[in-house]
């Protein structure tokens, strides 16, 4: 499985969103709340290239986006195959 860091905070329903489907996946994912730790902020958003909003998702090196970003890959049927890994 991909290591799957998502960048989030405790009020974020589009988090929330992203975390459940993650799970649905049986996906283990490291979260980071911003909210808890303001410098998590500054590394999501170098990581991101700017990103300000929350979820920042990343699989491997590869920097999906937010909610609605990891749902489409999902609805596209590549999602399986990131969280899988490298063949």
């Amino acid at each position: 499985m991909s290591k799957i860091d998502i960048y989030s905070s405790i009020y974020c329903p589009f988090c929330h969103r992203a975390k459940a489907l993650l799970t649905a996946k049986g996906a283990e994912f490291n979260e980071i709340d911003v909210d808890v730790d303001p410098s998590a902020r500054m590394e999501m958003m170098r990581r991101s290239d700017g990103g300000r909003t929350v979820p920042q998702i990343f699989i491997g090196d590869r920097h999906i986006g937010g909610s609605d970003d990891l749902a489409a890959l999902d609805r596209a049927g590549e999602l399986d195959a990131l969280l899988a890994g490298p063949a």
